[in-house]
């Protein structure tokens, strides 16, 4: 009797589809929680001490890159390759207009 390989099993009915779909959430929940870092950590510089957008964003931050953590476990379940992209740097870098009240 041939021994088909784990992998083999645990991907059945798992469609290429929805692994590269999953791959491309993951990514993204990475680039949010890069940008919520930057924006994070923009409003604790001294000459902003705006702290509880500080933590609020920290806090957002950790969530998004936990999402992404729980989409890397779901693909290794149903037996899917991660494949992680570079995070692309955020579009900005002085988060002022936060700070007016305009959209980001």
């Amino acid at each position: 009797m041939p021994v088909i390989p784990a992998t083999q099993e645990v991907r059945q009915n798992y469609h290429q589809d929805s692994e590269a779909a999953i791959n491309r959430q993951i990514n993204l929940e990475l680039y949010a929680s890069y940008v919520y870092l930057s924006m994070s950590y923009y409003f604790d510089r001294d000459d902003v001490a705006l702290k509880n957008f500080a933590k609020y964003f920290l806090h957002q931050s950790h969530e998004e890159r936990e999402h992404a953590e729980k989409l890397m476990k779901l693909q290794n379940q149903r037996g899917g390759r991660i494949f992680l992209q570079d995070i692309k740097k955020p579009d900005y870098d002085d988060w002022e207009t936060g700070r007016s009240g305009s959209p980001l």
